[in-house]
């Protein structure tokens, strides 16, 4: 089966989009946006189980998954096979142990997740710009050098004043990739307008190939 960066990107703003009308109809005080990265984690999962796929939190890189200890090794924000499918692990492959029916890391998709708000419930977030282009690179760099790895992309979410700031920077932090070398397809990008409780009335979800686009 191939993978879509477009479809992923639909399943997110579906899921998103639907996190922001419970958030209207509960009139909360804040809303998904005031969420951390790792506080919004569990809504993006939840998207894409909604959209069919399985979904994998936390899963060790194919390189490093022959490491003795669990705990050891670089680990990969989520991991999504077709059909809800578990993900085998590479050292199993062929043995007593291994799980059948599952999918191989070859064929699954490994994104790594990236979001960051122009605003917090205290203000301005004053390392924007710097959180949207700093770590974002390594991230890349991990997906694109694992050997097993053949399916992978970056989901970027930015939570803004408006559409204007966020396609912008989106379009920039892209723009700043390729020029550094960096295999990032262009973006499957897409957006909604969020109700304004802190500053931010802009939601933008851009999925990135980097490799098996």
């Amino acid at each position: 089966m191939t993978w879509s960066p477009a479809d992923l990107a639909d399943a997110v703003e579906a899921g998103l989009r639907e996190r922001a009308r419970a958030d209207d109809l509960e009139q909360a005080v804040y809303g998904f946006d005031a969420l951390d990265e790792l506080g919004l984690h569990p809504v993006i999962h939840g998207a894409f189980r909604a959209a069919g796929y399985g979904v994998w939190p936390e899963q060790r890189y194919p390189d490093d998954s022959l490491k003795t200890k669990k705990s050891e090794g670089q680990r990969c924000d989520v991991v999504l096979t077709h059909d809800n499918l578990p993900l085998r692990e590479p050292g199993l492959r062929g043995t007593l142990f291994d799980s059948i029916p599952a999918v191989d890391p070859e064929e699954a998709y490994w994104l790594e997740i990236k979001s960051v708000a122009q605003f917090e419930t205290t203000g301005p977030f004053r390392r924007y710009s710097a959180e949207l282009f700093s770590p974002v690179a390594q991230d890349i760099r991990k997906l694109w050098s694992d050997s097993l790895i053949m399916h992978s992309g970056l989901l970027l979410v930015l939570l803004t004043a408006n559409r204007e700031t966020a396609e912008h920077d989106i379009l920039v932090w892209h723009r700043r990739c390729v020029d550094t070398g960096f295999p990032v397809s262009s973006p499957a990008l897409r957006g909604f307008r969020i109700t304004e409780r802190i500053g931010n009335g802009w939601c933008a979800a851009a999925v990135f190939g980097v490799r098996g686009v």
